[in-house]
């Protein structure tokens, strides 16, 4: 293909069979669906849920191990915690090693929306795997990738 020519449509098909990010992207999408229809009982999206379980640890949070463990920027991570934090579910204070740092923590009523959201994922989820034949390794190849 020659600079300024258009991809033919030959390869618009190719990229649409073979493209790996494209896959992973619609398969995160459909999930991101099955998952969010499933938590709106409880009041989540399953990115809520999510962020909520990185939380349910002993002790708190830094911003930077939350984003780092759910792969967000600090700008989306910190849209996200409002949210939750305006609902009563977890709490953000000043860091007292650094001042600029944010520690986050469940509160109770964060973990009791935990508690009735964690069965419905156990449910769910036990239903997804059914369906994929090597779930396990389809967890180490994605990652792999991360």
């Amino acid at each position: 293909m020659s600079k300024g020519q258009s991809p033919s449509f030959a390869t618009t098909i190719e990229v649409r069979d073979a493209c790996l990010c494209l896959h992973v992207q619609r398969a995160a999408r459909s999930l991101a669906r099955l998952f969010d229809e499933a938590f709106r009982p409880v009041g989540l999206t399953n990115g809520q849920f999510s962020l909520l379980m990185s939380l349910n640890r002993p002790r708190p949070a830094r911003m930077r191990e939350v984003a780092a463990l759910l792969a967000m920027d600090r700008t989306t991570l910190t849209a996200a915690l409002k949210t939750l934090e305006r609902r009563g579910l977890l709490a953000v204070d000043v860091d007292p090693d650094d001042r600029r740092g944010r520690l986050l923590t469940l509160t109770d009523a964060g973990r009791e929306t935990l508690s009735r959201a964690v069965p419905i994922w156990r449910e769910r989820h036990a239903e997804l795997e059914k369906g994929i034949a090597d779930p396990d390794g389809l967890r180490a190849a994605l990652l792999g990738i991360s």
